[in-house]
């Protein structure tokens, strides 16, 4: 009788590296500067809450399916969990710790709680970050658009009505106030 060869016994056998060497580099996050040493395979999401302590950004599913993990990257909404902390280096990255203005909560937090938008709150920011981004390009939104900017963020609590009501709301309220995207506090321009 031949012998089968054990498959387990493969996974054991192959060799890893022992160690990864890190790459330093530079993210400017929320309008600061912070050097961090990254594996070449390191996500965003990863750094940010490990590194820069910026907790507030969520792991969801990992996959970028739920869009809990979204921040923006030169202003357009981006899924941390599947981007590279390499491909920031040189852009601007803004948190939710980011969103609010030296004045206050920026006006999408405050119609998120005016709307009751948020239920458990695990995929809050995510939806947050995709309106700041989609109200600075457009201040205006239908609902169509409103609808079509989260499409790519998933909340099992509230059924998206409030979500889209407050997003619009804060559209609203920023046309009011003739700016769309007001700057974190500190914020002095991009640095590079």
């Amino acid at each position: 009788m031949a012998q089968r060869a054990d498959p387990g016994a493969m996974l054991y056998s192959i060799r890893r590296p022992e160690r990864v060497e890190r790459v330093v580099m530079t993210l400017e996050v929320n309008a600061g500067s912070h050097r961090v040493a990254v594996r070449p395979y390191d996500v965003l999401l990863d750094v940010l809450r490990e590194q820069l302590n910026l907790t507030g950004t969520r792991r969801g599913c990992d996959m970028g399916t739920c869009g809990c993990c979204t921040v923006l990257i030169d202003g357009r909404p981006v899924l941390s969990c599947l981007t590279l902390a390499l491909e920031a280096e040189g852009a601007s990255v803004r948190t939710i710790e980011g969103v609010a203005t030296g004045e206050g909560l920026h006006p999408i937090q405050d119609a998120f709680v005016q709307a009751g938008a948020s239920q458990c709150g695990f995929c809050t920011p995510g939806f947050i970050m995709t309106a700041v981004g989609l109200l600075a390009r457009n201040a205006d939104p239908t609902e169509d658009e409103v609808r079509e900017a989260i499409s790519g963020n998933m909340c099992r609590c509230t059924g998206y009505l409030p979500i889209i009501a407050a997003i619009r709301e804060a559209g609203r309220l920023l046309r009011e106030k003739g700016s769309a995207a007001p700057e974190p506090a500190g914020a002095g321009g991009r640095r590079r």
